[in-house]
């Protein structure tokens, strides 16, 4: 049994063991709950207290912390600001320095620029002024050259006006002469005809050459005329033997022209003339004849069949080419003495004759148009005065083809030509 004893009566009261326990654990549970809520309480305010102490501690630490941090900012800025100015001040000074020699530098640029323009404007106005003089020599030239050219144009314009005019009066005389009765008189003109152009055209020209008529009757037969020229040397460089053959449009029988190929060849043999010209106005129908100057030479050595109006041209051509042909002969005579290879260079001049006469052709077809129209009409008079300045060109074409053929052009396909006349021209410009 327990006893418990009230604290206010101060009675004892006997309680079981039970009763005991269940009212010592609710004695315990009430003192226990007050401790605990009296503890709670002086915890919260222990707690508070301590929390508001910490607070103001903390506080106060910020602020001291704050205000040491302040003064180090304000430390850091004075010290900032220092160094700014002096950076400043640093960098004025470089920045002075750098721009007083930038000005220094570009005032230098700036004298070198005046002094180099001035050069340049002097090397110009210089350049300009012979640029002008140039121009003022240029233009004086080409204005001499103008007139030159007009000079020779109007020249050329007269000397074709001329020839046409000749021309003209040709083709008027051989339609008169075409008209004649008596064979033996057609015969005669123009046999004289023939003589008559010769003296007129080309004697005051070829001082040296011999034009005449063929009176040498050793050998039984003769032709009409022989034209030879020799050189300044006196030597024969061309021959031709000519035979003029007509006949009446009412003569019964009609010859042909190659019934004379054969005596005119023998009299060019007989009379040593390296070529024979048959001047005809037989087979008038003939296109073949009437295409220009014909070359018969298939049939006999160097021999032509022309009409009448290609007289003093095939002189002219057969001349030409001879001329040019006499100090090629020379040379290759030299060469030859020397055994050296000609074969492509006489190949080259036999080409230039070919060449040549071609062009001479095709300058005897224009002649013989015009004979045609003027048959058919007077009116196409105008056409065949065309056709004649056409053929006028090609002779031009022919004759400057001609006079522009050189040992150059001749050795263009030859080394060898050309390699030995270089040495021959170096063992002459040494000699000299």
């Amino acid at each position: 049994m327990n006893t418990i004893k009230c604290p206010n009566c101060g009675k004892v009261f006997s309680i079981d063991e039970s009763t005991y326990d269940s009212l010592l654990k609710s004695v315990r549970n009430d003192e226990f709950n007050k401790e605990i809520s009296h503890r709670e309480e002086e915890y919260k305010k222990d707690k508070e207290t301590s929390l508001e102490l910490l607070r103001n501690k903390l506080e106060q630490e910020s602020s001291n912390l704050i205000h040491d941090k302040e003064l180090e900012i304000n430390k850091l800025k004075d010290e900032l600001d220092n160094k700014d100015k002096l950076l400043k001040n640093e960098l004025e000074s470089t920045y002075k320095d750098t721009i007083n020699k930038k000005n220094l530098y570009i005032k230098e640029l700036e004298s070198k620029l005046e002094l180099n323009n001035k050069e340049n404007e002097l090397n110009i106005n210089k350049a300009i002024s012979l640029k002008d003089n140039e121009i003022s020599k240029l233009k004086t030239e080409l204005e001499t050259s103008k007139n030159v050219y007009l000079e020779n144009e109007k020249n050329i314009k007269e000397s074709y006006e001329d020839k046409l005019k000749d021309k003209d009066e040709q083709i008027s005389y051989y339609r008169d002469l075409k008209a004649k009765d008596s064979t033996k008189m057609i015969g005669e003109d123009l046999e004289r005809h023939c003589s008559d152009q010769y003296n007129i055209i080309l004697r005051p020209v070829f001082k040296n050459a011999y034009f005449d008529k063929d009176n040498d009757i050793k050998t039984g037969s003769k032709g009409d005329f022989i034209f030879r020229d020799y050189d300044s040397d006196g030597n024969e460089f061309v021959s031709i033997m000519f035979e003029m053959k007509n006949q009446n449009d009412t003569t019964a029988t009609k010859h042909k022209n190659e019934d004379f190929f054969k005596e005119l060849d023998k009299d060019r043999q007989e009379k040593n003339c390296e070529y024979a010209v048959l001047v005809s106005m037989l087979e008038t129908d003939s296109d073949l004849y009437n295409s220009g100057i014909v070359d018969v030479s298939y049939k006999y050595p160097k021999m032509y069949v022309i009409r009448p109006q290609f007289f003093i041209p095939i002189i002219t051509l057969i001349r030409n080419i001879s001329l040019n042909s006499l100090n090629y002969k020379k040379e290759l005579e030299l060469m030859k003495e020397q055994n050296i290879d000609i074969t492509h260079f006489e190949e080259n001049i036999e080409e230039f004759k070919t060449n040549f006469s071609r062009n001479y052709n095709l300058a005897s077809t224009k002649f013989t148009k015009a004979i045609e129209e003027i048959d058919k009409t007077i009116s196409n008079l105008q056409k065949v005065k065309e056709d004649l300045l056409s053929s006028s060109r090609n002779l031009r074409l022919a004759n400057d083809k001609a006079d522009d053929l050189t040992i150059k052009k001749l050795t263009k396909n030859n080394p060898t030509m050309k390699e030995m006349f270089d040495n021959l021209h170096k063992d002459n410009n040494q000699t000299h």
